[in-house]
């Protein structure tokens, strides 16, 4: 395997990418109009509890926050980079109805009045293939499919049927072209498999397993959507919460995905950034990591340093889809939002995926103190 060198030649079509967003819970409590704060975890009964954490970690966090807060800095991030489309995994079900899913330890939701919180980003698509988008239920899942339909922000892997939840979702890109999205659920992330959409019965596009027998059976549907001016992405949401350590059946999948006829896969679960690797030209994200939360204050391992979030800003070849240069802009979570990180924190994010990734024989690299780079 070669080093991966970025090209630089001729018009590129720029993604923006954001890992996991759960705009429920403490962060839907901060928001204008929050929603009940009971919840039903093992520890914490008040969604309130989760603002008082991120307090005793940050400081004070404002209430009846304006919709652009929880974005911070990313926003003028975004604006600069002036993407051809912005997609995001959405781990939030919008709704005030129904209750908790049985069974689950956490549950998300945010107040259908929250949702400009959502339009501030100016998000193209919400991924809903994941182990939160049904945390209430189908009505959530209705709820949640009708208000983003309502704010003009498109989904993918999720539906009233499983034709809707496996078909792909295609995004007009600004400057010409078209993005078609497929997106699916692992079990292996939490996915329960009575989510899975059905015949008559709505639900999330479930994947059984990450055998190349499955992925073959999505081969055909990929290879139906790559038509000359389009590019085709693959939404997994798949793995553990932690560890760098990337399964060999999520390897061998992705990559036979991008072998069929997908031009990038976008995987995400992780809380934290996972490695990343260039095959066949193609860019493969493992692990986007988390971008907004309210884990400020929990706890638990810290060496993961979960609290720094990436938005990825990968460029590809319009009419091949070959990737032609990935920047990663780093965030850190503080009182609720997302400040720019320091040159500190980017230089160890940048040594630690250079570490992470040498099994791909890739590095990551800073410039200009903060933009990490892929190579």
């Amino acid at each position: 395997m070669t080093p991966y060198e970025p090209v630089q030649q001729g018009r590129s079509v720029t993604l923006a990418l954001c890992g996991d967003v759960m705009t429920g819970r403490g962060v839907d409590q901060i928001l204008p109009h929050p929603g009940d704060p009971r919840i039903s975890e093992a520890y914490i009964r008040d969604a309130r509890e989760y603002v008082r954490l991120a307090e005793a970690e940050h400081g004070p966090v404002p209430r009846a926050v304006g919709p652009e807060y929880i974005w911070g800095d990313v926003l003028k991030s975004l604006d600069a980079a002036s993407p051809a489309a912005r997609l995001v995994n959405l781990e939030t079900a919008i709704t005030a109805r129904g209750g908790p899913w049985p069974g689950k330890e956490v549950h998300y939701r945010m107040h259908p009045a929250n949702l400009p919180c959502l339009k501030a980003a100016k998000l193209d698509l919400a991924i809903l293939a994941n182990n939160h988008a049904m945390d209430y239920g189908r009505e959530g899942l209705a709820d949640t499919l009708a208000a983003l339909q309502g704010a003009g922000i498109r989904t993918a892997g999720a539906g009233a049927s499983v034709v809707g939840a496996f078909s792909p979702t295609p995004v007009p890109l600004r400057g010409g072209g078209t993005l078609e999205v497929f997106a699916y659920g692992s079990p292996t992330s939490g996915v329960p498999e009575s989510w899975a959409a059905s015949g008559e019965g709505s639900g999330v596009a479930f994947l059984p397993d990450l055998s190349l027998h499955t992925a073959d059976a999505l081969l055909e549907d990929i290879q139906a959507a790559k038509q000359p001016g389009k590019l085709v992405l693959v939404s997994l949401h798949w793995g553990s919460n932690w560890g760098y350590e990337v399964p060999a059946e999520q390897v061998t999948f992705a990559r036979r995905l991008i072998d069929g006829g997908a031009d990038l896969i976008f995987g995400h679960s992780s809380h934290h950034v996972r490695p990343m690797e260039v095959h066949r030209d193609r860019l493969i994200l493992y692990g986007c990591g988390d971008f907004i939360d309210d884990y400020e204050g929990i706890g638990g391992d810290t060496s993961f340093r979960d609290d720094l979030r990436v938005l990825f800003l990968p460029s590809l070849d319009p009419a091949t889809g070959a990737l032609r240069h990935l920047r990663m802009l780093p965030f850190a979570a503080r009182r609720l939002r997302l400040a720019r990180a320091s040159a500190e924190d980017a230089a160890w994010l940048a040594q630690t995926l250079t570490r992470v990734c040498s099994p791909f024989n890739r590095r990551v690299e800073v410039r200009d103190t903060w933009e990490l780079h892929l190579h």
